[in-house]
């Protein structure tokens, strides 16, 4: 088994809400693996990331998207730095993936300043600037199709990538 698609981009590019729109409209599940990692730790991820530190966050990460790039079979919605590790982009290189793609504008917008996330918590927009530029590129090397969300509605995006993925 295998996920229908991944869908990945930094924070603020709508990879729980269109992921999820989209795993509706095919008619099968949704996950997001930041929500399991919350699952398995008992804990929101700012309190891994304060209680345990980003390299055990980081750790339990690749469990959890390894297993369940292996295990799920619907739309899989990866957290933003889940790209950063070496062998999630590897196992990413079997999978369709969608890189939903926003600037540094609408991500504010979408964000807010940073309440609820741990890599925002000191100087915000600088933060999310420095991210976008650092993963940008490591998006772009495991997507199977880069859609463009500034200035666009969930459902229109959601449309795009369902229309995407039956012509394939």
């Amino acid at each position: 088994m295998a996920p229908v698609a991944v869908v990945l981009g930094v924070m603020g590019a709508g990879k729980t809400t269109i992921g999820a729109a989209v795993a509706e409209a095919l008619g099968v599940p949704f996950a997001d693996t930041d929500a399991i990692i919350e699952e398995r730790a008992g804990k929101p991820i700012p309190e891994i990331f304060v209680d345990d530190g980003e390299a055990a966050f980081r750790a339990l990460e690749r469990e959890v998207v390894a297993s369940s790039l292996r295990d799920f079979g619907g739309v899989l919605a990866l957290g933003g730095g889940a790209i950063l590790d070496d062998g999630t982009r590897k196992l990413l290189a079997d999978h369709t993936v969608i890189y939903l793609s926003v600037e540094l504008t609408d991500a504010i917008k979408r964000v807010g300043l940073g309440a609820g996330r741990p890599l925002l918590a000191i100087n915000p927009r600088a933060t999310l600037k420095y991210l976008l530029e650092q993963r940008r590129p490591l998006y772009l090397e495991v997507a199977t199709h880069t859609i463009t969300t500034d200035g666009r509605e969930p459902e229109e995006i959601a449309t795009e990538v369902v229309a995407l993925l039956q012509s394939a």
